[in-house]
């Protein structure tokens, strides 16, 4: 049972402001939730349906308590309203900064604004072992619960640090590769050494100008057909494969 108390806590860590006040995000849906299982995140509690407690409840007995609810209960509040599994409040881990290392592939993301997009991004950061991202102040925050539902679960191996950019990139020695219309075709690139810095922009308009100035190499994706661009989380993973090929000889 979900008291009326709770449900409007559990809606209220929908709104960045509120989870930022208690500290505290949403995870939904039985693979997601299960993922906590192989984290050290402090999940602090869980409401989950019959079924899902019959199929996994073993596995959670020395985590936490399950909250057993129905499935009607647990998809009012819930922000996908097929949500038939469970859903846990989950400590805002401490980020601890780090600065991007020489040897690394890392993601830098300029005003991303869709979460679907982020999400997608983090996922595709995880399957080429990408494990940082530096986003810009404005970019969508990683707590929202449709960019941990895109994630699928990658959210718990890729850390996000939210930083200006321009301080970021001004001293790095790093490559700073950017992602753009016009630039180098990735299919023709030899080397960039043993890591660098991928920039990838705002939906609409790309990469700022303001950004655009610490870009050491700009990089793009040769088209063979009509399409006027790429997503940008399409763009993201088809770049990160041909980078990572390139790096790793």
């Amino acid at each position: 049972m979900i008291s009326k108390a709770n449900a409007k806590f559990l809606k209220s860590l929908q709104i960045k402001k509120f989870r930022k006040q208690h500290n505290s995000f949403l995870v939904e849906g039985e693979k997601s939730v299960n993922e906590l299982l192989t984290t050290n995140l402090e999940v602090q509690e869980v409401y989950a349906t019959p079924k899902f407690i019959e199929q996994h409840g073993t596995k959670w007995e020395q985590r936490v308590v399950l909250q057993e609810v129905t499935d009607d209960q647990l998809s009012s509040v819930s922000i996908y309203k097929t949500n038939n599994a469970a859903l846990a409040i989950v400590k805002i881990p401490e980020n601890v900064y780090q600065n991007p290392k020489a040897d690394e592939l890392s993601l830098v993301l300029d005003s991303v604004n869709d979460p679907g997009n982020l999400g997608t991004i983090i996922r595709v950061a995880d399957w080429y072992g990408i494990k940082h991202i530096y986003c810009s102040e404005d970019t969508v925050d990683v707590y929202s619960p449709k960019v941990i539902a895109a994630t699928k679960g990658s959210f718990s191996r890729v850390a996000l640090h939210y930083c200006n950019l321009g301080e970021l990139l001004c001293n790095t020695p790093i490559p700073v590769l950017g992602a753009f219309l016009e630039g180098e075709n990735i299919h023709q690139l030899q080397t960039i050494g043993k890591g660098a810095l991928l920039v990838l922009g705002n939906e609409a308009n790309g990469v700022s100008e303001e950004v655009s100035k610490f870009i050491t190499r700009k990089i793009t994706i040769p088209a063979f057909g009509e399409a006027e661009s790429l997503n940008v989380a399409i763009a993201t993973a088809i770049i990160c494969d041909n980078l990572k090929r390139i790096i790793n000889g």
